[in-house]
């Protein structure tokens, strides 16, 4: 009994002191480890800040190592992959993220967004609409919305686009009006395309009525009435852009020319033209108005001197360039050269140019190859803006 007594007096005090030890091993390790992690991470984000990103992923991955379980270094290490254009290695991170057990809902949601943008930065379109998808009914949603628009115009796939919009709008974001009849435009450009015209102007009307003040849908409307030989109902579809006094009316004019030509209405045509441009002087107008007065028996005198009349209200290569076409110099020799000149230098001037990226093309677009902008081409020429 006094054995035991005496076994039990000195394993008290032993069994705490053992105790006591590894506690004082576990908060030394504690303290190396937590110093170790911030270490790494701060060196990390010094590294960032100097724009030194490769040894930034070094430091990143170091703290990860050491701390498996820290979600803010995952995020941080994977934006920098993604930013670097290591794409597949972006996605390798947010997915270990997303395979985790113990990863908050927030969390979980940031990382299946930045999974979407990994997909879309890498060019895997598909993917990166099933991950957008996911984020349906999350603080991402908008966002995400918003890269399931962009990514179904850059494959063109105008339906889902217009869907996408829709949702959009219920969800109070600005109108989409313009954006979905564009989409309409496109749709009916794909289908006379195919020979279907009478569905292409079905699609066009709806785009006109949901859309009343967007000139495209009028405009192709008008366009695609003058090819299937609806001369008259061109003209007032064309006319109403110059009755309106819309801007992209000068796009429209050598269109309602050959309308006006083809249903025999050149001088009431001719009186729309005159009206619009001296309101809104431009050369693409004039040229109109000069086609109409050489059909309607004006002499080329008469044609010459609307192009001087031009050039007092504004400068213009591309007015000089048609008035010397047919002046007559006395001498061929000398102003062969000098027009064959003016009209190369004239000729840049002609483009039209996207106000977003610069980009520059021969033809007007409303959806710039370049920057993927919408309705960033003014409607007048180079020479113009």
């Amino acid at each position: 009994m006094e054995l035991d007594l005496i076994w039990i007096l000195i394993g008290l005090p032993l069994a705490f002191g053992l105790g006591w030890l590894a506690s004082r091993l576990d908060l030394r390790q504690l303290r190396i480890d937590n110093r170790q992690a911030p270490r790494a991470y701060f060196k990390g984000l010094n590294f960032l800040l100097n724009e030194q990103q490769d040894k930034a992923i070094d430091a990143f991955i170091e703290a990860v190592q050491n701390d498996p379980d820290t979600s803010e270094l995952h995020f941080a290490l994977g934006n920098l992959f993604r930013r670097r254009g290591e794409y597949e290695r972006a996605v390798r991170v947010h997915e270990h993220l997303l395979s985790r057990g113990d990863l908050s809902t927030a969390d979980r949601q940031r990382a299946q967004n930045a999974l979407a943008k990994d997909y879309v930065k890498a060019g895997l379109l598909d993917r990166a609409e099933d991950a957008l998808k996911k984020l349906e009914g999350t603080s991402f949603e908008g966002q995400a919305r918003l890269a399931r628009l962009a990514i179904y115009e850059r494959s063109r796939e105008w339906p889902q686009a217009r869907e996408v919009a829709e949702q959009l709008e219920l969800s109070g974001e600005v109108s989409f009006s313009v954006r979905k009849a564009h989409y309409l435009c496109e749709q009916a450009r794909e289908l006379n395309a195919q020979g279907d015209a009478a569905g292409a102007a079905k699609l066009l009307e709806t785009a006109m009525t949901e859309a009343p003040d967007a000139p495209r849908p009028r405009l192709l409307l008008g366009q695609l009435q003058l090819n299937m030989g609806l001369a008259v109902q061109a003209c007032e579809t064309l006319g109403q852009l110059f009755d309106k006094g819309s801007v992209a009316a000068p796009l429209a004019s050598s269109s309602l020319v050959r309308a006006a030509l083809s249903a025999q209405r050149v001088p009431q045509t001719l009186q729309l033209l005159q009206t619009h441009y001296a309101q809104s002087p431009c050369i693409d107008v004039m040229d109109a108005i000069v086609a109409l007065e050489k059909a309607n028996h004006a002499s080329d005198e008469q044609a010459r001197q609307r192009y001087i009349e031009h050039l007092q209200k504004q400068p213009s290569l591309l007015a000089a360039s048609r008035w010397l076409a047919g002046a007559d110099l006395g001498n061929e020799t000398t102003r062969a050269p000098v027009q064959k000149a003016l009209e190369q230098a004239s000729r840049p001037l002609a483009r039209y140019r996207c106000a977003a990226c610069g980009f520059e093309a021969k033809e007007h677009f409303w959806h710039c190859p370049g920057c993927q902008a919408w309705d960033s081409y003014p409607p007048r020429r180079v020479e113009e803006l």
